[in-house]
């Protein structure tokens, strides 16, 4: 086992992982530098979303390391790396995965509230981002009366609220329309860079890479120099764009 770099907060080493015998990963190694937002990019089963879930300890690799801050995540107990999980790190992924019986600041406030802060503070930093997200009318309605444009910021506040030092965003926009896609990508990279926060964000669509500092390209789960992607359709068709080294 070797030590990872110490100005990397995520270094991966060799992941191999599949899914009922199925290949997700084939020796993917990765790295994630203090404050970067790294993109993950490939066509749809490329593995993109398998690392997310191995490098935030979702998953276990079969195969490989992956290390957070120079501690080894895949050693860990499950009861540790869900800790390391709720106190570290922030999700976001393309279904908001919201608690239906919560109110939409409950539900920001989530993270908080499971880390034992207090009702008044969690309240309060979950109002804070559900402001920034242009979203903080909506505190009191549940899940079932927003949009799903709304109910994909409350995610992003959910993610952002507690402070992680990482937030993994696998697919953020999949299911939201140009305008929706655009106006939360930027509030999510402004944030993330306004409070120093690394960010793995998996996507299928160039405009969306595009807004990285470095990205990492996978094809059937390896790493690979060249891949093209597809612009997302808008409203006089779809278009397609390679991306290389």
């Amino acid at each position: 086992m070797v030590a990872p770099p110490d100005n990397d907060v995520i270094w991966a080493r060799s992941l191999h992982h599949s899914h009922n015998g199925s290949p997700g990963l084939g020796g993917v190694s990765v790295s994630v530098r203090d404050a970067e937002i790294l993109a993950v990019t490939g066509p749809r089963g490329s593995g993109k979303s398998t690392l997310l879930h191995c490098l935030s300890g979702r998953l276990v690799p079969d195969q490989g390391e992956v290390w957070f801050n120079s501690v080894p995540v895949h050693t860990m107990a499950p009861r540790v790396r869900e800790q390391l999980r709720r106190e570290r790190f922030g999700w976001i992924g393309a279904d908001p995965e919201l608690v239906l019986e919560l109110t939409t600041w409950e539900n920001a406030a989530l993270p908080l509230l499971l880390r034992g802060a207090s009702h008044r503070a969690a309240k309060k930093a979950a109002t804070e981002w559900l402001e920034r997200m242009d979203i903080a009318p909506l505190a009191k309605k549940r899940p079932h009366a927003l949009l799903q444009a709304e109910r994909q910021r409350v995610s992003v506040a959910r993610a952002l609220c507690a402070q992680p030092t990482v937030v993994f965003a696998d697919e953020p926009t999949a299911t939201l329309h140009r305008a929706e896609r655009s106006q939360l990508l930027r509030t999510l990279t402004a944030a993330a860079r306004s409070h120093g926060i690394t960010m793995v964000l998996a996507t299928h669509d160039a405009e969306v890479a595009a807004l990285a500092d470095r990205t990492v390209r996978l094809l059937d789960g390896r790493r690979v120099s060249t891949v093209a992607l597809p612009a997302e359709p808008d409203a006089e068709g779809s278009a397609a764009c390679s991306l290389s080294v």
